[in-house]
């Protein structure tokens, strides 16, 4: 090759390579699916609590299974970037219409991170009753 057309190929070159990388480059918006669960309110379980004690805490599971309808599951994933996608689970289960136990995880913090993280680009509504908020 000459030295002409080395030059010429060389941005063509980074170019490719940019490219193929994925575009890394460009921003990614964190996304949240499923049950997006507020720490107070799960703090707020408690065995003997009813199905609708725990629903107008917890709402309803975003999927009723017929085979194991005395297990409520709040499924919930997240993708921040381009990092693989977390899956967590909190699972309830009843006897007798009262809640019995309680286990998984969920993302406690998700929606106060989802809000700061979302301000920094201005595409939330300013809650204007807040210290510090803008007018």
């Amino acid at each position: 090759m000459t030295m002409i057309t080395m030059r010429k190929a060389y941005p063509l070159l980074l170019l490719s390579v940019l490219l193929a990388s994925g575009c890394a480059l460009i921003y990614r918006p964190p996304v949240f699916q499923g049950n997006l669960l507020e720490k107070s309110n799960v703090d707020q379980l408690k065995e003997g609590q009813t199905h609708a004690q725990v629903q107008s805490l917890l709402g309803t599971p975003p999927i009723a299974d017929p085979f194991h309808a005395a297990r409520w599951d709040f499924t919930a994933s997240e993708q921040r970037g381009h990092h693989r996608r977390t899956v967590k689970t909190l699972t309830l289960w009843f006897e007798n219409d009262l809640l019995v136990r309680w286990e998984g995880e969920y993302f406690p913090e998700a929606d106060a991170a989802l809000v700061r993280e979302m301000g920094k680009f201005g595409n939330l509504p300013k809650d204007k009753d807040k210290k510090g908020a803008h007018h």
